[in-house]
């Protein structure tokens, strides 16, 4: 049997609300052989989620969603992000059932098919979180507006726009979130092949 690479020797929370604080006492099986010293260290855990880049492949358009963020309060240019769809998963829910109910909800665009990009911890010296990312084909004909959901107190301002000037925002540094930076890095190696995947199959 493979020897054990940690071993957590306590563990306990620090908070429990809408969010959890973890703070853990383990150590960990060094490079050049033998084991750390015991590190005190904590963890936020708040779940996993899946996001949504939702593409037109018949205008060659992306929709983007913008929303406060109070994460983002020292930003330079303030704390309102432009993002793309994105929600936790729940128990019992696929990524994909995520992705799909989101983009309604979001932006009013209904996902008619959805190819995964891939999965990525979103920042592992501090969190647990992952991220399932995907492209999903949409029709953004008419798309716009103020979106999200009343009871969550979600105000979302949805905006549809070329695909060259999604990329060019991303490029000068209009876009500072990592799912939207991931998401149109990866149309601009796969558009070609993605539009001509998808206006292939439609009628």
């Amino acid at each position: 049997m493979m020897e054990p690479r940690f071993e957590i020797l306590e563990r306990s929370t620090g908070y429990a609300g809408f969010f959890r604080l973890m703070r853990y006492r383990l150590r960990h099986r060094l490079f050049k052989g033998g084991w750390s010293p015991v590190l005190t260290r904590e963890l936020f855990e708040r779940g996993h989620a899946a996001a949504l880049l939702p593409y037109d492949p018949v205008a060659d358009r992306v929709i983007l969603i913008e929303q406060f963020r109070i994460g983002a309060l020292e930003a330079p240019n303030g704390p309102w992000l432009l993002e793309i769809v994105a929600g936790m998963i729940e128990a019992g829910e696929t990524p994909e059932d995520v992705i799909r109910r989101e983009a309604v909800e979001e932006t009013g665009c209904p996902v008619q098919d959805a190819v995964p990009i891939c999965e990525y911890l979103v920042s592992p010296g501090g969190t647990s979180e992952r991220i399932s990312l995907f492209c999903g084909q949409v029709d953004a004909s008419n798309a716009g507006g103020i979106h999200g959901i009343a009871d969550e107190v979600e105000d979302i301002r949805v905006t549809a726009m070329s695909a060259d000037e999604a990329i060019a925002r991303m490029q000068d540094g209009a876009i500072i979130s990592a799912a939207p930076i991931i998401a149109l890095q990866w149309l601009m190696l796969n558009r070609e092949s993605l539009r001509a995947r998808w206006l292939s199959s439609t009628p």
